[in-house]
């Protein structure tokens, strides 16, 4: 199985796609949009993405990813995430990683490091590389990328030790599941008048299903216009599940819904 997810070597996102294939078959882009497209083509088997942080919340590229493309939600991987900072020495200058890293490391920087220059790549390896690199650069990433110039300088750098990510396991569209025990979807209501959101709630609430995720995005196309992704807790092969889906297929009857389907949850621990 060939599986793509966010290079280069060493990010969480790698580390996230070996619960899904061996190693050797993992395969790297540099951002979730180049990830989905090849998936929506056939042209990987699997794309796994990061989708939600316990700190900085939703990763905007992969919600817009999941409302542009073609794709099939098959399974959730929840990892912890575990910073170190590594450096040749510690006379840097600036901090490189992926921006959700150094937003999860906000605290740890302004206290030890309130003057170090905070540079955003695209992904926590990327940062090591910088770092490699160039001796007036730390990095911000998994202790485990330590190695080959760069030291641990320090470790469990994240402002909580609760720090977790959720990555999405994305598919074909022809390998969407209805069985599992959450499931998501996007909502564009392509409308706009007092109660459209609670009318999408009330399609869950009425049915006694719990949602773990509500989110809104600009659709793009003009201000105050709003799509919608939801998770929640049922599987789409449940019938309260697939009446609470024909509901909000009403209340979208001039826009669209797309159910990116059904899957279980697998905890990995590094």
């Amino acid at each position: 199985m060939e599986v793509l997810t966010l290079g280069p070597t060493g990010t969480y996102s790698h580390r996230a796609a070996r619960a899904v294939a061996a190693d050797d078959d993992v395969g790297f882009r540099e951002s979730v949009t180049a990830i989905a497209e090849a998936v929506a083509r056939g042209a990987v088997d699997r794309g796994v993405v990061p989708i939600e942080n316990s700190i900085e919340g939703s990763v905007t590229e992969t919600l817009d990813a999941l409302a542009d493309h073609e794709v099939a939600v098959v399974s959730e991987i929840v990892t912890p995430i575990r910073h170190a900072l590594l450096a040749q020495s510690d006379r840097f200058e600036a901090v490189a990683s992926h921006s959700q890293a150094l937003a999860q490391c906000r605290g740890y920087l302004e206290e030890h490091h309130p003057d170090a220059r905070l540079e955003a790549v695209a992904s926590t390896a990327r940062g090591v590389e910088r770092a490699r690199n160039d001796q007036s650069v730390a990095g911000i990433g998994h202790p485990d990328n330590a190695g080959e110039g760069v030291s641990v300088l320090a470790e469990d750098i994240q402002d909580r030790d609760s720090n977790a990510t959720r990555f999405f396991v994305v598919a074909p569209p022809a390998d969407r599941d209805d069985a599992g025990g959450k499931s998501s979807v996007v909502i564009y209501p392509n409308a706009n008048y007092p109660g459209l959101l609670l009318e999408m709630l009330e399609a869950f609430a009425d049915r006694e299903i719990n949602l773990s995720r509500v989110e809104s995005r600009p659709s793009g196309d003009r201000l105050g216009d709003y799509l919608f992704h939801i998770d929640f807790e049922a599987g789409l092969y449940e019938e309260r599940a697939q009446e609470a889906v024909d509901r909000l297929e009403e209340i979208a009857e001039r826009g669209w819904v797309r159910q990116l389907g059904s899957y279980d949850t697998q905890h990995v621990l590094y």
